[in-house]
């Protein structure tokens, strides 16, 4: 009866240890940016018609087309410094395009032309100040790693996609 008794607590230690571990493991790598639209799981890229560009959620980068060369960067170009992300809208892409969803860019610039919108589109700093009691006051201050204030932020430090 003893040796069961042990071997129960041992058990539960075991379970508590290993289920401890794997909640403390858990990180948000590739977690959409605060201006990407919710309610969609396993996305890897948004297509930003207004800017004809798009961004991989999982390296934190927008991907435009300069002088002839796909560029990833973790801002968009100078000429959309002024663009807001959360006004604009963004087109999830669901299929599996691997590392160059510009592969598809023709097709995307014609399917979804600058302008685009299909119905109202919530983004995550909306949903969660949706869900915030502030009493009206706007308390989101700092800019949450969101790159910035939902601007483009101009293009330093991009790199030129070789492929």
């Amino acid at each position: 009866m003893k040796i069961v008794k042990i071997i129960a607590l041992a058990l539960f230690l075991f379970a508590s240890t290993a289920n401890h571990a794997q909640v403390s493991v858990n990180v948000n790598i590739g977690s959409p940016p605060q201006w990407g639209p919710v309610g969609y799981s396993q996305v890897s890229y948004y297509y930003i018609p207004d800017v004809e560009s798009y961004y991989d959620i999982r390296a934190q980068q927008f991907i435009f087309l300069n002088n002839g060369v796909w560029i990833r960067s973790h801002n968009l170009p100078n000429r959309y410094r002024n663009y807001n992300l959360y006004d604009g809208y963004k087109v999830v892409l669901n299929d599996n395009y691997g590392s160059r969803p510009y592969n598809h860019y023709h097709e995307h610039k014609v399917k979804y032309h600058k302008g685009y919108h299909k119905g109202n589109q919530k983004n995550y700093r909306t949903a969660s100040n949706n869900n915030k009691h502030d009493n009206g006051n706007n308390n989101n201050h700092g800019n949450n790693n969101n790159h910035g204030n939902g601007n483009g932020n101009g293009n330093k430090d991009h790199k030129k996609d070789k492929h």
